[in-house]
């Protein structure tokens, strides 16, 4: 397969303010690099590849990544865009969803503020840890077992909160279907909830926060 053959949406920042992604999970190598090879030739926007495999993130490393972590990739960040949003993650089980969310962030320009293992389980850590992320505009709050975090955060803090659930837990967190439902019933009014360990979207829906505030 070569990048010719993929219909790659290289017009999509024109249209919405952000690229298109190359969601790696579920593709061959091939299509991977491809998709990627396909982007970085059709634009000179910053190009995201995430969910990589251990196969997929060897060939894709010889294409020359600016950034990368295990499973998120980036070409040609943007430049700073003056926006500071923080990652605040509950344990360090969530490290990989929190990852993709920072990278994502930073890949589109923004300042990321990380604080991680402030679970609620010791109240007193997140407490004590709010003066770190006291200047982000934007906080996306990233946990699993009950998925507390975003709603004791939202009842301290008057940023908006991208909550992101985590399939994290044990039995009755039933692969992160507990904490969706315990953010989509949170008491604190305003929360906005993603998907189960969609770190990208977290990131996608901080930034487009921020592009109305530009």
């Amino acid at each position: 397969m070569s990048p010719s053959d993929l219909r790659l949406d290289t017009e999509r920042t024109a249209r919405i303010g952000m690229p298109e992604a190359v969601l790696c999970q579920f593709k061959s190598v091939e299509q991977c690099v491809s998709a990627v090879q396909g982007l970085l030739a059709g634009s000179d926007d910053v190009v995201i590849a995430t969910r990589i495999d251990a196969t997929q993130r060897q060939e894709l490393m010889a294409l020359r990544p600016e950034h990368h972590d295990a499973s998120t990739m980036v070409w040609r960040s943007r430049d700073p865009s003056g926006q500071v949003a923080a990652v605040v993650s509950a344990g360090t089980s969530d490290a990989d969803v929190a990852s993709e969310a920072a990278l994502t962030l930073a890949a589109l320009g923004h300042t990321v503020i990380r604080t991680a293992d402030v679970g609620v389980a010791g109240v007193h850590r997140l407490t004590a840890a709010l003066p770190e992320f006291e200047t982000a505009n934007a906080i996306i709050a990233v946990a699993g077992m009950e998925g507390a975090l975003p709603t004791v955060l939202a009842g301290l803090v008057g940023q908006p909160i991208i909550a992101v659930p985590t399939s994290v837990g044990y039995g009755s967190a039933f692969e992160g279907v507990t904490p969706l439902l315990t953010m989509m019933a949170s008491c604190a009014p305003g929360i906005a909830v993603v998907g189960i360990d969609n770190g990208y979207g977290a990131a996608c829906a901080v930034h487009r926060i921020f592009q109305t505030r530009s």
